[in-house]
């Protein structure tokens, strides 16, 4: 079973910008990809001036190309984030009931998981048991262990009695249907009255 935290469920992955290194990829990893790159198009830069019979130093070719290579890497780090889209109202004509907001927000973004998953296990138990009973699982043991100090495997008896009787079977039981937005609504509602 994974655990996930709060934080996790509403925080916010940022996308990566143009410039920034890939998570992962060492300094010493892009030096030699940018020294491998060099070295190829130092190839086919003497082999097609060579094919006009012109000689050029194929080490003065490959400094070149590495300087710009690594210019090209400098000037991407130092680059200004792009603008963030101008705030365009809503246009009322064209509301088709669902939530279209310009800026990511955390919260936002977590509202927009939780309506992917709800909307995915939409009338089938199976999905609604594999995607959303384990996020509301762990949002149950995140709001114990926040309010209570203990979770529903570190302290079975008094979490039950803590969650009571409905809920506890909801969260343990094997679902055999997706539950109405109406009792999801009235477990929701128990789950933020811990």
């Amino acid at each position: 079973m994974t655990s996930t935290s709060i934080d996790d469920l509403l925080g916010h992955d940022e996308e990566s910008t143009p410039g920034r290194t890939r998570r992962g990829r060492s300094r010493y990893g892009w030096l030699f990809g940018a020294l491998l790159v060099a070295a190829g198009f130092t190839a086919v830069v003497v082999f097609g001036l060579r094919l006009f019979s012109l000689q050029v130093a194929a080490p003065a070719v490959f400094a070149g190309l590495l300087a710009l290579l690594l210019l090209r890497r400098v000037t991407a780090t130092v680059a200004a984030p792009p603008p963030r889209p101008a705030y365009t109202p809503p246009d009322p004509a064209r509301d088709d009931g669902s939530y279209n907001w310009t800026t990511e927000d955390a919260l936002r973004g977590a509202v927009h998981r939780w309506e992917t998953k709800l909307a995915w296990s939409k009338g089938e138990s199976g999905r609604f048991a594999k995607g959303v009973l384990p996020a509301l699982g762990e949002l149950t043991d995140e709001r114990l262990r926040l309010r209570h100090g203990l979770t529903r495997e570190s302290d079975p008896v008094r979490a039950r009695a803590l969650l009571g009787e409905e809920l506890w079977t909801f969260l343990s039981t094997p679902v055999k249907r997706t539950p109405a937005p109406r009792e999801l609504a009235a477990i929701v509602e128990k789950l933020e009255k811990l």
